[in-house]
């Protein structure tokens, strides 16, 4: 099986090619990243000599070169995880969002239609179906709620969402899509909540947490995610939506908290900020689907997961130091300098 997996340079994208590596040793994977401010190449380093890996720099929106890769390559599936995903960088610039999420995903798509593929695989997010109300405790998004966006990013997302549907049942692509609640673990970006609290909380820094805190997420760790999404390419009903939720329901404040004490530091860090415009109250996502049709049930529980995620970032400092400072970007030129 020859998989091409876009955005695997960040979060979710290189936790995915470890695993499939791991899992499926003989798979041969090939990494599409761009490489902008969230892709980090460092990330691949531990699998950069493997054989069955290959690490290619470029734009999903480039139309030429991902021709020129799938001509190449003769991908069976793809993966896409290549995504501008920061809600407030969504809001200060619009217009970048919808030429990677949307514009984007349908040039894979269109590529996949021209060299011909068996599974085409949409990594999306539970923040297309709005939020929750905190006063409804017994409320879940299931693949059935209305698409019903607050922000530019969940809206490319969902608009991004619809394609693929369409691309199904326009040209009979076989594709599948799962959205996912938020995900926490090894090689986060530091500008998303948990490692941002935990890198700021080692330096003594202020720990800025929006309006009160009160904001509800479903948290899931990565590996249950990367699990999840191996199941659905390969078992899971072309055209259906999955959700992937980890039954970890917390409030912002609460998981600042958690990591104030688990590192021992005071709560006196805590700084309260100007919320953000449109703030989603509460997501919750209910994964009965998945559990049913595939058999996945998410296997670390919150309290474990964050531990681990905590002691990674003690152990790793050498891979976020060079993001805190920005010296991560010039990784790509000296990686490739004697290559």
């Amino acid at each position: 099986m020859n998989i091409i997996v876009t955005g695997g340079a960040g979060f979710i994208g290189s936790n995915f090619i470890f695993h499939m590596l791991k899992e499926h040793p003989d798979y041969r994977i090939v990494c599409l990243d761009k490489l902008t401010y969230a892709g980090n190449l460092s990330t691949l380093e531990p699998v950069m000599d493997n054989p069955n890996f290959r690490f290619v720099k470029l734009d999903i929106c480039d139309r030429e070169g991902v021709y020129k890769l799938f001509e190449e390559e003769h991908p069976d599936m793809v993966v896409n995880f290549a995504a501008e995903s920061h809600v407030d960088r969504s809001i200060e610039n619009p217009e970048v969002f919808l030429q990677t999420n949307i514009i984007g995903t349908a040039t894979l798509m269109d590529a996949c239609r021209k060299y011909g593929i068996k599974r085409y695989h949409q990594v999306s997010t539970d923040e297309v179906y709005g939020d929750l109300p905190l006063d409804r405790p017994d409320l879940f998004f299931t693949e059935e709620t209305p698409i019903h966006t607050s922000s530019p990013y969940s809206s490319s997302k969902a608009g991004a969402d619809l394609l693929v549907l369409a691309y199904n049942r326009t040209y009979g692509l076989p594709v599948t899509i799962s959205r996912c609640s938020n995900n926490y673990g090894p090689y986060h970006f530091p500008e998303k909540l948990i490692p941002l609290m935990i890198i700021n909380c080692l330096h003594d820094k202020p720990l800025p947490v929006y309006g009160e805190g009160l904001n509800v997420r479903d948290w899931l760790y990565v590996e249950d995610h990367c699990r999840a999404i191996d199941l659905i390419i390969h078992n899971g009903k072309v055209g259906e939506v999955y959700n992937v939720g980890g039954h970890n329901e917390m409030k912002n404040i609460d998981i600042v908290k958690l990591i104030c004490k688990e590192l021992g530091k005071p709560e006196t860090l805590i700084t309260h900020v100007t919320d953000r415009k449109g703030h989603d109250m509460r997501y919750a996502i209910d994964p009965t689907k998945i559990h049913n049709d595939l058999g996945w049930l998410p296997e670390t529980k919150f309290a474990d997961g964050i531990k681990k995620t905590i002691q990674w970032y003690l152990d790793n400092e050498d891979w976020w130091q060079p993001i805190v400072s920005g010296e991560y970007q010039d990784y790509y030129e000296k990686m490739y300098k004697n290559r």
